[in-house]
């Protein structure tokens, strides 16, 4: 059985990341007019893989990034991978939330989910299940190779879930515009759902 190479790409920079705002699945921002000349640059600059298909998460930071990136490629939507629903800290900074009194029991681990947001293993569970219909969208169009634009922290949860070698989820940051390669055994896959990391993007 072939092996699958999936490229998994950070969005490119809006304002909210600039702001250091939660922005999750409730927010649908579009890129900065800084963040789309940041990836026209790196699309000039740097050597991008070649792929067959691109997916992405529906919204329109990822959308908008896909057509920067790979102008010639059809965008399909996976609404598996949209952002963390923040929940009722959608739109705050840390230091607007220093005094919320969930906040610090969220961001330490100790709450599962924001008031009115997602859980960390609900979030994983989705991202989980949006690899595995791109993984089986490949296979089914017979594709070896795709990209795969995401959002900084769903790279993180799925990496950390997930990838070999094993890190830690903090451990698997992306640059906007930058992230990971993937090998994927699709028999190997489908028993033990891991994937190997070979480069950085």
């Amino acid at each position: 059985m072939r092996t699958l190479k999936i490229h998994l790409i950070r969005h490119g920079a809006t304002d909210a990341n600039v702001l250091g705002q939660y922005i999750g699945s409730k927010t649908d921002m579009p890129l900065s007019p800084e963040g789309l000349n940041e990836l026209r640059l790196l699309k000039e600059n740097m050597e991008y893989p070649e792929i067959e298909l691109l997916y992405s998460s529906p919204m329109l930071r990822c959308k908008q990034t896909g057509a920067v990136l790979f102008p010639d490629k059809e965008i399909i939507g996976v609404e598996n991978l949209k952002e963390y629903d923040f929940g009722a800290f959608e739109g705050k900074t840390a230091e607007e939330l220093e005094n919320h009194p969930d906040f610090l029991s969220w961001a330490s681990g100790k709450l599962a989910a924001p008031p009115d947001g997602e859980s960390n293993t609900d979030f994983i569970k989705r991202l989980c299940i949006g690899l595995n219909q791109i993984v089986l969208d490949m296979l089914e169009k017979g594709k070896e190779s795709a990209g795969v634009i995401m959002h900084g922290g769903a790279i993180m949860m799925l990496l950390g879930a997930t990838a070999v070698p094993r890190h830690k989820p903090v451990e698997w940051t992306a640059d906007n515009g930058r992230g990971y390669s993937l090998l994927i055994t699709p028999s190997l896959y489908h028993k033990s759902g891991i994937v190997e990391v070979y480069d950085i993007i």
